[in-house]
């Protein structure tokens, strides 16, 4: 039995390992690509209309919203809620079932 809650946490650690490194590489692209666009922005038009802005806004929100979910951070609905929803659900399915194995 401890052997599997220890492969289970490994995999699921290395789940999180996996969303990170995700992360890491859209940042790095990001980073790259809004770079570019900036540069062409300057050399077309020297800062006179800074449209790039437009692109790494939009692409940022994604950015933000992929950081959140890699780093597993939610102020509502945080790892401690899903536990304890998963063990409602749990409970009460186990009691459903304890009151239908009555009655047979």
């Amino acid at each position: 039995m401890e052997n599997l809650d220890n492969e289970n946490k490994y995999i699921k650690a290395k789940e999180r390992v996996e969303r990170i490194k995700k992360f890491y590489g859209h940042l790095l692209s990001y980073l790259i690509f809004i770079g570019f666009l900036a540069g062409l922005n300057y050399y077309t038009d020297g800062w006179r209309y800074p449209w790039f802005l437009w692109a790494a806004f939009g692409w940022g929100i994604g950015l933000f919203f992929h950081a959140l979910k890699a780093l597993d951070w939610n102020p509502f609905m945080g790892k401690d809620w899903e536990e304890r929803k998963i063990k409602e659900y749990m409970d009460r399915d186990n009691k459903e079932y304890k009151k239908t194995q009555h009655w047979e």
